[in-house]
């Protein structure tokens, strides 16, 4: 009986892939109406004297055909070596309606979401899909309740309008955020994770202040992630929910268990016998380093990027890396990564991408490690969906491999959820010496394009600065980007000093990684400064009087080493940059250096030291440095005086000076725990500015300012609250200290 079983199953089998091996002589298309015959035997795939193999090459025509979503129904047929596609087409979409809808905003929204539009084929299985595209657009904006219904109406030439019958319901806003259980870190340092925030009633544009499923499920992710890389192995971000407090109105609570802190033991890199072993030395000194460090899933990334890197140089196409981790001694890690080459060899045939209703095809493709023809190895595929995550323009990013007609290749579909990228913030700044308020723009998608696209104006009594930036990441689907901008500084002293500058300028440049963390930034920068002056001036600003235009080649070596470039921990941080002058009335050479250094000492504790040095120098010894070309001390580098108000002076206004240099000094102190809103820092600030061209002038000799304080960053119900009390320790007569200083922020 088992014999006869085997024997039927094997017939099948053979029936069921039958040989036909014949010339296609001839293809006829039955049914079509809208799309074309040759339409038609372009998606097909087929062409005239193509030979038919077998049943299989059959079944993958149908699929071909059915899943460009045109036809209702397909019907395959070869005989006497003419193959015949009969077709019912899908009836054309004249009109997409939406009631219960007044704003055209909110209609616009939706009709960005769906796949079925005005004069599209309709198609029963998207249609379903587009229903929940809807319900998921709607929560985004807090229509968490809302209710949807499909009509369809039928019209004349197999046409048909596609109704919507939408019930919004009341908006569900987030009006509280809570963190429970043991979550060592304070409420304010996880709340600036998470991208959902309390509803204010200045919040009149974000979209994140309403409840919103995928939001949260981010926000777990964006949790989870973080307690990975600070060493909570084990970490739990075990529930997320939402209460009903009154009048739509909710409160979100994540319900955390962070575990033990777990280190690093040994790490062990097993290469193939057959590989060439010298590639691989440096993942193997960087394993070295690690050892004994908490453990931190940045780092195991990093050493996945460099196996990316060592298979791309290498040509090893096929391989992977598999991590092996093992808990020993309660609370440290044994890690084991093995690369291996792949028996399973597949190339890339297609990559579909889905849901880019905004965003450009090629924005997404630029970001893509991986494209039609290339291998298919699994440690760039993963690699380049992580790239797409990192981009932060989108809600959600999916992914899959799925066969394709081809034995040897696969196939990749990418399904994103696109979000709203743009923001509006406002801040401002008060201190004994005065304030300072500030307004700005913000669009990281411009037009789909994956472009970055900033407006910023800051306002105090003095001056006023404001500027426009765009920035392209991928230009000309390159790893180089482009950037360019206005600004435009007036500083206005005519009353006080005598003087008034402005200066307005264009700059052109580009950015990429020369080598790992090193980053070149050259740029062109074109200016015109104009500086007035009264019979109130002193004589050496008399003697700049006028209009100056300034060509100058930049450029910035950025050496980047930190484990993270938001709320850094650990790690280090080189800048370089110079100013070189092409053609100016006035020829001043520009260099500066600033170096970062970050420690975490213990949990809630981060320790840093910074250094900076700048210096600008008249090539010219017949003529100063402008006024408005000089050095000055930045607020945040020294605490304890005014903005501007150090370093050389002339007629009593503080002119800044030819050199500039600041050591600082900062820690998290470990006091105040139990207030979960609000974090205590202590620093010290030691700064000089000094030198100017001009040698009779009170003040340009160099003396070192010093400063010690405590700083208190606090998460009030308006937004994040900086505070500073400063102690001056060693100062100039002609300084002017400041000893309180606060700053607000927030987002609209």
């Amino acid at each position: 009986m088992r014999i006869k079983i085997q024997l039927f199953v094997l017939i099948f089998f053979l029936l069921s892939t039958k040989s036909i091996a014949e010339k296609v002589n001839s293809i006829d298309i039955v049914g079509n109406d809208r799309i074309s015959k040759d339409t038609i035997i372009l998606f097909s795939k087929v062409s005239k004297n193509d030979e038919i193999i077998n049943s299989k090459q059959l079944n993958e025509i149908f699929k071909d055909i059915y899943s460009t979503n045109f036809f209702s129904n397909v019907e395959i047929t070869f005989e006497n070596n003419i193959l015949t596609i009969k077709v019912v087409e899908n009836p054309i979409i004249n009109e997409v309606e939406f009631n219960g809808i007044k704003s055209k905003k909110l209609q616009e929204q939706i009709y960005k979401t769906l796949r079925l539009k005005n004069k599209s084929s309709f198609a029963e299985k998207i249609a379903a899909k587009d229903l929940v595209n809807i319900k998921n657009s709607l929560k985004s904006s807090g229509f968490y309740f809302s209710d949807v219904q499909l009509q369809i109406k039928e019209n004349l030439n197999n046409s048909i309008n596609l109704i919507y019958d939408i019930n919004l319901g009341d908006r569900a806003l987030i009006s509280k955020i809570n963190f429970l259980g043991n979550k060592v870190f304070k409420d304010r340092k996880l709340r600036s994770l998470i991208t959902s925030e309390e509803t204010k009633f200045w919040k009149f544009i974000s979209g994140k202040k309403y409840l919103d499923e995928s939001r949260m499920n981010l926000d777990k992710r964006l949790l989870k992630n973080f307690y990975l890389n600070k060493g909570y192995y084990r970490a739990q971000i075990t529930s997320s929910f939402a209460s009903y407090l009154q009048e739509s109105n909710f409160e979100l609570a994540f319900t955390i268990n962070a575990g033990k802190k777990y280190y690093l033991n040994q790490l062990t890199l097993l290469i193939p016998d057959d590989f060439n072993k010298d590639p691989f030395q440096i993942i193997i000194s960087k394993l070295e380093e690690l050892k004994g460090k908490p453990y931190s899933l940045n780092e195991i990334q990093k050493i996945i990027k460099l196996i990316e890197r060592i298979s791309l140089y290498n040509d090893y196409e096929f391989i992977d890396a598999e991590i092996y981790e093992e808990i020993v001694d309660n609370n440290k890690l044994n890690l084991k990564i093995r690369i291996e080459e792949n028996t399973d060899k597949y190339f890339v045939n297609e990559i579909n991408i889905f849901g880019n209703y905004i965003t450009e095809e090629a924005v997404i493709r630029n970001n893509l490690l991986i494209s039609e023809g290339d291998a298919l190895n699994n440690i760039i595929y993963n690699k380049s969906i992580n790239e797409l995550k990192s981009l932060n323009i989108f809600k959600t990013v999916e992914s899959k491999i799925v066969d394709s007609v081809n034995d040897n290749k696969k196939n990749i579909d990418i399904e994103i959820e696109e979000k709203p990228t743009g923001e509006i913030s406002a801040g401002a700044g008060v201190g004994s010496s005065g304030g300072t308020i500030a307004f700005g723009v913000q669009e990281n998608n411009y037009l789909g394009k994956g472009i970055e696209l900033s407006a910023n104006i800051s306002i105090n009594e003095e001056s006023i600065k404001g500027g426009i930036d765009y920035f392209n990441p991928k230009f000309k689907n390159s790893d180089k980007a482009l950037s360019f901008g206005f600004n435009s500084t007036v500083s206005d002293k005519l009353a006080d000093y005598g003087y008034k500058s402005s200066d307005t300028s264009f700059h052109i440049g580009t950015g990429f990684e020369q080598y790992d963390d090193l980053f070149l930034t050259p740029a062109f920068r074109i200016s015109y400064d104009k500086i007035e002056t009264s019979n109130t001036a002193s004589d050496n600003l008399k003697k700049q009087k006028g209009d100056y235009f300034t060509t100058k080649l930049t450029y910035k070596i950025d050496y980047d080493r930190r484990n993270q470039k938001f709320q850094t921990t650990s790690g280090q941080r080189h800048m370089f940059s110079q100013d070189i002058p092409v053609y100016s009335e006035e020829l001043s050479f520009r260099n500066s250096y600033e170096y970062s250094k970050y420690f975490e000492v213990a949990d809630n504790i981060v320790t840093t030291i910074s250094f900076y040095s700048a210096a600008i120098t008249a090539l010219d010894s017949g003529n100063d440095v402008r006024i408005s070309q000089r050095l000055y001390i930045p607020s945040r580098k020294l605490r304890g005086f005014q903005p501007g108000r150090i370093g050389p002076v002339d007629s009593k206004d503080h002119v800044g000076g030819n050199y500039a240099t600041t050591i600082n000094f900062n820690t998290d102190l470990p006091i105040l725990a139990t207030l979960q809103d609000t974090d205590i820092k202590y620093f010290f600030d030691a700064a000089n500015l000094w030198g100017v061209d001009y040698r009779n002038n009170d003040g340009a000799s160099s003396k070192i300012r010093a400063s010690t304080g405590v700083a208190v960053d606090w998460y009030t119900p308006i937004g994040p609250l900086n505070f500073s009390l400063t102690q001056v320790l060693q100062s100039k007569s002609t300084d002017i200290d400041e000893t309180f200083r606060f700053n607000i922020g927030t987002t609209f």
